[in-house]
């Protein structure tokens, strides 16, 4: 039936409208204000969304296992993995940022293998050699002409700046490592609900739209991370800035920021991380994450289209090459 699969394209396709709505909010507020504010918007949708589905806001029957694994999913995929991904979004824009995010394939991988013991063949290898290959050809650009002062300088050189490169570099590597461990957090969810007496395809009878838990447990999943996300950027948007409470009102002062952070709240924590946690209950965490790297392909015509991007050739055949080195993680 490929239910896993099918929904993991639907993740690629909302995280691509949220890149392109969250390069725009984060350019225009900053990453930690940004965050900040998204954050409190997907916990307003998800409590909302938990009500109607599980009659209460909150996560039911999460046990202190479930929230520890939750919480560290957070930590790492959230507070680190999002602000890296929004301070990359600065510097390199959207299509490069979401390109460096093919490196949370191989990351989910590794982690996979070491935390919940996934396997990974050796083909992976070879996988992420070609995925490198494709990062590398659309950041790296040839020298027009050859530095005589010294002769044995590189040929190639980065179109992108360092800084850029390293947070969305981070944020793909964080991305990766929070998915296996938002895979742990939702096993002991599962096993939380088997002490209660119920299984995935229960119906709480008190919900005001009973649906079955296996629909409504990655909302409640995603809340857990999203709160530890609030608390995190909170923390960091005043330890880094003494003007917080100024740059959070002036953001929220911004109409078109905050239609973005909106846009980016839906099809980001709400919609597609819920997605990706129910696309990881039926299918292997590196096929969902394959399916998800696509976001790179997929967001380089409208990018080009919105925000007048020149996309060379060589661009796009190294989003292609690093989508399909990212496939052979899991042949």
């Amino acid at each position: 039936m490929f239910i896993g699969e099918t929904i993991s394209l639907f993740v690629a396709l909302s995280w691509t409208v949220t890149a392109l709505f969250a390069e725009v909010a984060s350019k225009r507020m900053g990453s930690l204000p940004l965050n900040v504010v998204r954050m409190v918007m997907s916990l307003s949708l998800l409590a909302v969304t938990l009500w109607l589905v599980m009659g209460q806001p909150w996560p039911r029957f999460a046990d202190g296992s479930t929230w520890l694994w939750l919480l560290l999913s957070g930590v790492v995929g959230y507070v680190i993995g999002d602000y890296c991904l929004m301070q990359g979004y600065i510097y390199i824009g959207s299509r490069f940022g979401q390109l460096f995010m093919t490196l949370s394939a191989p990351t989910a991988a590794i982690m996979g293998r070491l935390l919940i013991g996934e396997q990974m063949r050796p083909m992976a290898i070879v996988g992420m050699c070609i995925t490198l290959t494709g990062i590398g050809m659309s950041i790296l650009s040839k020298r027009q002409t050859p530095d005589p002062s010294s002769p044995h300088a590189p040929q190639f050189k980065l179109k992108l700046p360092r800084r850029g490169i390293f947070y969305a570099a981070m944020a793909g590597i964080c991305q990766g490592f929070g998915l296996v461990l938002s895979k742990t957090g939702l096993e002991h969810y599962d096993a939380a609900l088997a002490a209660a007496g119920l299984d995935n395809h229960s119906a709480l009878p008190d919900a005001l739209i009973p649906m079955p838990l296996y629909i409504s447990i990655p909302f409640a999943a995603t809340m857990i991370r999203a709160a530890m996300g609030l608390v995190g950027f909170t923390l960091l948007l005043f330890l880094f800035n003494k003007d917080a409470v100024d740059k959070l009102r002036h953001a929220v002062r911004d109409r078109k920021a905050m239609w973005c952070v909106f846009g980016a709240t839906v099809f980001g924590p709400f919609v597609g991380v819920s997605m990706s946690l129910l696309a990881t209950m039926y299918t292997s965490t590196g096929i969902a994450q394959t399916l998800f790297a696509l976001t790179p392909i997929l967001i380089i015509a409208p990018a080009a289209i919105l925000f007048h991007q020149r996309v060379t050739p060589r661009e796009i055949l190294g989003a292609v090459i690093s989508v399909a080195g990212v496939s052979l993680f899991f042949l």
